[in-house]
């Protein structure tokens, strides 16, 4: 395992690697030990050509807490694609430091970039996916229900069929949950991405509708993100009309099992697909899920990087 580009570039057997690692890492820290620096003398450029809140502050933190360090790269010093090619930014940080996490637009960016990279590089969000917040949605669901049935859970996505949606689903395919994803005619996921996964995932259980509510009767999970991702502001009274009925509120989880858990990638449009009860409520892991941000990087970092 060399980048960490994508789910559907990873195998299930290097995803439950990460997790493992992810969780041994998290059960020292939560005992008051301190993990192994095994990334001691080693520097992550995370460079980010849009905001972040929970990748940035994981990726630094969970660097700091390997032993390692973090230089954080904006568009102004980089701009990655921008003011220098890909080749010619990867081949300066080859000499350099040791791994690139990157938070870009175009998907293809990072592909460029790992063609001529000698260091691992991270998604750290593209347009296309967002496989680090997949793999804390995953500690988070295993925190909840364990890891030996995860075959029986069913994971429903409520909304846009984004970045995030593409990686969840991925991650369901590869770890053998059912996945159901309910969005507004014109907003499905991709549908070259629907062929390819049941293409490379032949006996995954996916299911697609437009029914809000039929989708969460058998949910084990309902995951919800904004409707409107960075880069769409400009589409914002549009899709709130597009979504209308696609909010999760205390109506969608009556109709949901009792034991159904509520998640969110966030940041929240609070009052748009997301309700304050729900989100603040019982059901809710949605914080929980954005701890397990810095795990799930730590795992991924420590593997990537550190030779766990």
């Amino acid at each position: 395992m060399k980048h960490f580009i994508s789910i559907h570039e990873t195998s299930t057997q290097e995803i439950n690697h990460i997790l493992d690692v992810a969780f041994e890492l998290r059960e020292q820290r939560n005992n008051g030990k301190a993990n192994a620096p095994v990334l001691d003398g080693k520097t992550l450029a995370v460079y980010f050509a849009k905001p972040s809140l929970r990748t940035r502050v994981s990726f630094q933190q969970a660097m700091f807490e390997l032993g390692g360090k973090s230089i954080v790269l904006t568009n102004d010093d980089a701009g990655i694609g921008v003011r220098e090619s890909e080749h010619d930014v990867i081949k300066v940080l080859n000499g350099m430091v040791h791994g690139l996490a990157a938070r870009v637009f175009e998907h293809s960016v990072l592909t460029n970039l790992a063609k001529h990279s000698e260091i691992p590089i991270i998604n750290a969000l593209s347009d296309y996916s967002h496989p680090c917040q997949a793999l804390a949605d995953v500690m988070t669901i295993i925190d909840e229900f364990g890891r030996e049935d995860l075959n029986k859970r069913t994971i429903t996505y409520i909304g846009d069929g984004n970045n995030v949606a593409l990686s969840l689903a991925t991650i369901c395919g590869k770890l053998g949950m059912r996945f159901v994803i309910a969005s507004p005619p014109g907003y499905e996921l991709d549908s070259s991405f629907v062929d390819r996964i049941m293409s490379q995932l032949p006996d995954m259980d996916f299911e697609l509708t437009s029914d809000p509510m039929q989708a969460v009767h058998d949910a084990d999970v309902i995951y919800t993100d904004t409707w409107v991702s960075m880069g769409q502001e400009k589409e914002m009274e549009k899709r709130k009309l597009a979504f209308e009925g696609f909010q999760v509120n205390q109506a969608m989880l009556d109709n949901a099992p009792k034991h159904a858990i509520v998640l969110h990638c966030l940041p929240a449009h609070r009052g748009w697909e997301i309700s304050d009860d729900v989100i603040d409520g019982p059901q809710s892991r949605v914080f929980p899920e954005a701890h397990n941000r810095l795990h799930a990087q730590k795992g991924l970092l420590a593997v990537l990087m550190g030779g766990m």
